[in-house]
């Protein structure tokens, strides 16, 4: 393959990356592999991004953007705290093998030996966190959830949707559809909640609000 030019952006860069960790691994990955894909030298990557921990780490980021722009949506959108939290679940919820849970499963095992990449998934996991905080204290002081300490409930839900997709997108040992039931039956134990408020059959219930969740708009 010809080389191509030096000006490749980092975006394109990034794109590459992402896709490059998402079928090889973050540890199977080589800055040739990037390279390769984009027909650049491996010495442009690096010109870029100074090592392959700072490449991996921002490819990472740069994949879960597009998770952030949705969550963001999700928060802020029209309807009850009940409706944008139902929307937020499935949107946080494991998806087989969707891209966006691929990376951070991913990313928690590299996490372990690169600190780059260690900030990036816990600054991902405050964003997550901080979003399902923000509709709960809404829901909380509306009157429509019971929640004393928002903080506290969010860090438990969020746990709680982290421990099950190890449970479906690792060990394989739970169907999909269980761990979303289990998922919405906890948060709405957490908040006095009916079980049922939070699940697939209440969102069919709520008709129009619906479309406010942010899969609807064919989302991961």
């Amino acid at each position: 393959m010809a080389r191509r030019r030096a000006d490749v952006r980092r975006e394109e860069i990034l794109r590459a990356a992402s896709d490059a960790v998402a079928r090889l691994g973050f540890a199977r990955t080589r800055v040739a592999d990037v390279a390769a894909e984009l027909g650049i030298s491996p010495a442009l990557v690096f010109y870029h991004f100074e090592t392959k921990d700072r490449l991996l780490s921002e490819a990472f980021t740069f994949a879960a953007e597009r998770d952030m722009q949705r969550l963001e949506r999700a928060v802020s959108g029209p309807g009850s705290s009940v409706s944008r939290l139902r929307a937020v679940l499935r949107l946080y919820a494991p998806s087989g093998l969707a891209p966006g849970w691929t990376l951070d499963i991913e990313a928690w095992a590299e996490a372990l030996r690169s600190p780059e990449i260690r900030e990036a998934s816990r600054r991902l996991d405050r964003q997550w966190r901080a979003g399902i905080e923000r509709i709960i204290a809404d829901g909380a002081q509306g009157g429509e959830f019971r929640a004393e300490d928002p903080r506290q409930s969010a860090q438990r839900i969020a746990a709680m949707l982290d421990g099950l997709a190890v449970a479906t997108q690792v060990r394989r040992s739970l169907p999909r559809s269980q761990a979303a039931r289990w998922a919405a039956e906890h948060a709405a134990r957490e908040l006095g909640l009916p079980v049922a408020a939070l699940g697939p059959q209440a969102a069919d219930r709520a008709g129009p609000r619906g479309a406010g969740n942010p899969r609807a708009a064919g989302g991961v």
